[in-house]
């Protein structure tokens, strides 16, 4: 690819979209118009459906980033006088932690290294030992690093102890299987972007049915009262106040290429095989990933940055981007990274594209030990 006006995204998010979704905004809505109103309810269903729960949750969207989503939902359901305990490997779960201590509601962490998944065994010990922890938090997919956690092992313990869990599943939801029929979980919280490929803009939470309609009185906040929200929503199907329409238009269009697609597998496949492309095409390059392949989700991959004193990763990331292609710079403490990612409307021959930018920045660089760095 050589489009330096629009890059292929190689991110967690936001991402390259299709032509498809884009057209999609091209027409301006009236947020009470009937067709707007049956469009929203449309994607509350659908959200429902893909995450087998159309039974037992309901679709809450909000305004805004899904990190808007996140607080929204931790406000609203996690009551005053209660206590999450919050599973932490990467900058995911510190930020739910720091959402906890503004709000002014008590919390935990539990904390393994970036590179090592959640431990059922540590949370198991810790719900055991404090019986004043009313709800754990977890995050699906900790694209601090590319990390999966182990969310089903997880749910087990929280629902074996009776204790309420919100699952962080933004960079996960539309790709990788959760499924509310097999794993129990309280609250799911995603966004219109991310593996399902809309726009940014809306977050959403899918909760269970008896908890939103517990949750009155429990908000900080006006606007991030998903209570209310979903009062009105369940009342007059409209957003309480004015809906992001474009983003919900784009949304809508993504969410029937996701089903075309073939729904959580098809995508799941498509990401999987971008994933695999692009671990062994940089390994023939030199480089060496931080996890290993059984913990690595097909999302977002972490690289080791170069020993070699020529690499310079903001010359790096401006030589990939002249070409066409945009990474993520690392976001670990454990290390010195970069990512790339394998999310979006990226498919093989795009991998492969931007496999061979990487190796002509390399060239261009000077880089010949593509081997990490030693740990000091």
């Amino acid at each position: 690819m050589e489009n330096q006006d629009e890059p292929l995204l190689l991110t967690p998010g936001p991402l390259t979209t299709s032509p498809a979704t884009k057209a999609a905004m091209q027409r301006d809505w009236g947020s009470r118009d009937t067709e707007f109103i049956a469009l929203n309810a449309r994607i509350r269903e659908r959200l429902t459906e893909i995450a087998g729960a159309r039974d037992s949750h309901v679709c809450v969207p909000v305004q805004g980033s899904g990190t808007f989503a996140i607080e929204a939902t931790v406000g609203t359901l996690l009551p005053r006088d209660g206590k999450m305990l919050i599973m932490v490997n990467g900058a995911y779960g510190h930020r739910i932690a720091k959402i906890c201590k503004i709000l002014g509601r008590a919390y935990e962490i539990i904390e393994t290294p970036e590179d090592v998944p959640n431990d059922p065994h540590a949370l198991d010990a810790a719900l055991a030992a404090d019986s004043g922890i009313s709800h754990v938090a977890v995050i699906h997919c900790e694209t601090t690093s590319g990390i999966l956690n182990p969310v089903e092992a997880l749910a087990e313990v929280v629902a074996r102890h009776g204790r309420a869990l919100i699952i962080d599943a933004m960079s996960a939801f539309g790709a990788i299987p959760l499924d509310a029929r097999k794993v129990r979980f309280d609250a799911l919280v995603a966004s219109s972007n991310k593996c399902l490929e809309g726009v940014p803009g809306m977050g959403y939470a899918i909760i269970r049915n008896e908890v939103i309609a517990a949750a009155a009185g429990n908000a900080h906040s006006l606007s991030l009262d998903l209570h209310e929200q979903w009062q009105a929503m369940e009342g007059n199907g409209q957003w309480r106040f004015t809906p992001p329409t474009h983003v919900l238009a784009a949304f809508d269009q993504a969410l029937e290429q996701h089903r075309a697609e073939g729904g959580v597998a098809g995508r799941g496949a498509r990401y999987e095989a971008n994933r695999r492309l692009l671990i062994n095409g940089m390994r023939a390059l030199g480089f060496e990933t931080l996890l290993a392949d059984e913990f690595q989700a097909p999302i977002i991959v972490t690289f080791h940055s170069p020993a070699d004193p020529n690499f310079d990763f903001s010359r790096f990331y401006d030589s990939l981007r002249s070409s066409g292609y945009a990474i993520y710079p690392g976001k670990l403490t454990v290390a010195e990274s970069f990512r790339i990612g394998c999310i979006g409307q990226i498919f093989e021959d795009d991998i492969k594209g931007a496999l061979a930018a990487v190796g002509r920045a390399l060239d261009e660089l000077g880089v010949v030990n593509r081997s990490p760095a030693k740990a000091a």
